[in-house]
C-alpha cells in the first residue's frame, strides 16, 4: 500500500518534531494575528507570480524564498522544524496540484503518446535512479542506502513545475503531452521507492518490489478512472442548485479517487491524476468556472507547500553541503535524466530535438523536498544531510533549467507552429427546459474570426441567440460576422448538445470550411 502520512510524530522521527512552547493559548487577537500574517503572505505570493511569468523562473523559488524569510535565519525568525507536519500537508497539497494538472490535460494530446510517457515515467526512473545513486555514493561518498534514497528523491519530475513552465512555451502537442503526463506518473512509483529505501532494514528480492510497484501502479489506474468516470457520469445527469457547486464536486470526486486508490491499495496520487484527467476531458457544465476554481486551489496548495517548505530548512546548515548537491545534480542533468529519455524514448522513434528538450526539461520542485521529509520521518541516519542536498539541488538546477527551456527550443526550432486556441465554452444545463446555454468565447487566434452566424452550419435544434461585443450585446443575424473577443450564447437541445460544442470547436479549428477539410472537432479538446 502507498505509505499514508500520520499526524502523531512519535519514535524515531522524534527529534524532528517541534516542541509545543509554552506560553499564553491561543487567543481571538492571536487569530487575527496569523490570518493577517497569512493574508499578507498570499498577496506577496501572488504578486511574484508576475516576477516569475516574466523571467521564466517556476514560481516555486519565489514562495521558497519567501519561506526561507520567514524562517529562523530570515526576518520572521520563525522556529519550524516538524518534518512529519510537513509531509502531511506536502501530501495534500500535492493532490490538489496533480488534480489541477489532471483537470487542464487535454486527451488529445496525451493519448497519442501516453505509451511512451508511461514509460519514461517507469523506465526512466529506473534509470536515473541507478545513475544518480551511482554517481552520489562514488562522488560524493554517501553509503550505499543514502545514495539510493537521494537518488529515488530527486528522479521525479514536480507536476507544478512543469505544468508552470509548460503551458506558457508554445510546444509541439507531443513534447507538452509527454512531459506533463510523466510529470502526472512518476510520482506513484518514486514514493514507493522513497519508503522501500527508508524502511529499516535492506531491500532484499527487488523483484517483489517491482512486481509491488506494478500492482499498485495498476490499482490506481483502475480505481482512478473508474472514479473518473462515474463522477463525470454523475456531474452530467445531476443538475446542481448553483454553479458554484460544480467546481467543488469536481474536486471532491478527484480527491476521492486518491482516497479509493490509497484504501485499495494502490497508488492514491495516480489515481488523482487520472481521475482528473477523465473529468477534465468530459463535456462538465460551467467547465470555465470550474477550471478556474481548480487553478485558484492548485496556486493556494502551492504557495502553502513551498512556504512550509522554506520554513523547513534552514539556511546557515546547508554550506556544507553545497558541493555534493553540485555534484549530483550535475549527475542527474547531465547523465541520468538524458539517458533515461534515451532508453524510454528511441524506441519510440522519438526525433533527437524532442528527446534533447525533454531531456533538460525535467524539471525538480517540492515533490522531491517532500519526498526528502520521508527519511526524516522514519529516522534514517543522515536524513537531515539529504534534506540539505535536495534542496540546494532543486534551488540551483530550477534557477538554471527553468529560464533556459524557451531558449532551447528556440534553438531545436520546437517553438514553431502553434496551434488555434481553442474556444472557451461553457455550458449552463437548463433542466426544466430540456436544453443547454453554451456560453463561448472566442480567443485572438481562433478562426471562428471572420465567419457569418449561418456559416456555423449549426445542428437543427441549436442556435446563436446573443452575440456581446466591445461590451455591448445584440441579437445577432445570419449574416453578422464574427469577431475575435466576441462571447456567443448559443442555446442547444439536449439532444444535439454535443454535436453543437462539437461543431463551434471545429469551426474554431478550421473555420468556415471545417468538415469540408478534415477537421469535423471530434478530436478538439477542452
Amino acid at each position: 500500500m502507498a505509505p499514508q502520512p500520520r499526524v502523531p510524530c512519535t519514535g524515531a522521527a522524534a527529534p524532528y518534531a517541534r516542541q509545543p512552547r509554552k506560553g499564553r493559548p491561543l487567543t481571538v487577537h492571536h487569530l487575527d494575528q496569523l490570518l493577517l500574517v497569512c493574508s499578507l503572505v498570499l498577496l506577496v505570493a501572488v504578486a511574484a507570480v508576475r516576477i516569475s511569468s516574466r523571467s521564466g523562473l517556476p514560481s516555486l523559488l519565489v514562495y521558497l524564498g519567501i519561506g526561507v524569510a520567514m524562517g529562523q535565519d530570515g526576518v520572521g525568525d520563525i522556529h519550524f522544524d516538524n518534518a512529519e507536519l510537513t509531509q502531511v500537508i506536502g501530501y495534500a497539497a500535492l493532490v490538489v496540484i496533480l488534480a489541477e494538472g489532471g483537470l487542464g490535460t487535454k486527451w488529445k494530446e496525451v493519448g497519442p503518446v501516453l505509451s511512451s510517457a508511461a514509460t519514461l515515467a517507469l523506465a526512466g526512473v529506473a534509470v536515473s535512479v541507478g545513475v544518480t545513486a551511482a554517481g552520489a555514493h562514488y562522488l560524493v561518498g554517501l553509503d550505499w542506502r543514502q545514495a539510493f534514497i537521494i537518488g529515488a528523491v530527486v528522479s521525479s519530475t514536480d507536476a507544478a513545475a512543469v505544468f508552470s513552465v509548460l503551458r506558457r512555451i508554445p510546444l509541439p502537442a507531443r513534447v507538452t503531452g509527454t512531459l506533463e503526463a510523466e510529470s502526472g506518473f512518476n510520482d506513484a512509483p518514486v514514493v514507493i521507492l522513497v519508503v522501500a529505501f527508508s524502511t529499516a532494514g535492506p531491500v532484499e528480492h527487488w523483484y517483489v518490489l517491482v512486481a509491488e510497484i506494478a500492482l499498485e501502479l495498476a490499482i490506481g489506474a483502475a480505481m482512478g478512472i473508474a472514479v473518473g468516470w462515474l463522477g463525470s457520469w454523475g456531474m452530467r445527469h445531476v443538475a446542481l442548485p448553483a454553479s458554484g457547486l460544480y467546481p467543488i464536486a469536481v474536486m471532491a470526486i478527484a480527491v476521492t479517487a486518491y482516497a479509493a486508490g490509497a484504501l485499495a491499495h494502490g497508488s492514491g496520487f495516480l489515481a488523482v491524476y487520472l481521475a482528473s484527467m477523465v473529468l477534465g476531458n468530459a463535456k462538465l457544465p460551467h467547465w470555465p468556472a470550474t477550471r478556474g476554481f481548480a487553478e485558484g486551489l492548485g496556486w493556494i496548495a502551492q504557495i502553502g507547500m513551498f512556504v512550509l517548505l522554506g520554513l523547513l530548512v534552514t539556511p546557515h546548515e546547508l554550506g556544507d553541503d553545497v558541493w555534493p548537491a553540485l555534484l549530483i545534480g550535475l549527475v542527474l542533468t547531465m547523465v541520468a535524466r538524458p539517458l533515461g529519455v534515451v532508453v524510454s524514448l528511441s524506441p519510440f522513434r522519438v526525433p533527437w530535438q524532442e528527446q534533447t528538450l525533454m531531456s533538460w526539461a525535467g524539471l525538480r520542485g517540492a515533490v522531491p523536498i517532500i519526498l526528502a521529509t520521508i527519511p526524516m520521518v522514519n529516522g534514517v541516519e543522515g536524513s537531515r544531510r539529504i534534506f540539505n542536498i535536495v534542496f540546494v539541488l532543486v534551488v540551483v538546477y530550477t534557477l538554471v533549467q527553468g529560464p533556459t527551456l524557451p531558449w532551447l527550443a528556440r534553438k531545436l526550432k520546437l517553438g514553431e507552429g502553434a496551434e488555434a486556441a481553442d474556444l472557451g465554452i461553457e455550458s449552463a444545463p437548463l433542466e426544466r427546459l430540456r436544453g443547454h446555454l453554451l456560453s463561448v468565447a472566442i480567443p485572438g487566434e481562433s478562426k471562428m474570426h471572420g465567419v457569418e452566424v449561418n456559416e456555423l452550419r449549426l445542428p437543427a435544434g441549436a442556435a446563436v441567440t446573443l452575440v456581446v461585443r466591445d461590451g455591448k450585446s445584440f441579437v445577432p443575424l445570419p449574416s453578422t460576422v464574427l469577431r475575435r473577443g466576441d462571447e456567443l450564447l448559443v442555446v442547444a437541445t439536449d439532444p444535439v448538445r454535443d454535436a453543437a460544442e462539437r461543431r463551434l470547436r471545429a469551426v474554431g479549428h478550421g473555420g468556415k470550411l471545417a468538415g469540408w477539410l478534415g477537421t469535423d472537432g471530434a478530436g478538439a479538446g477542452r
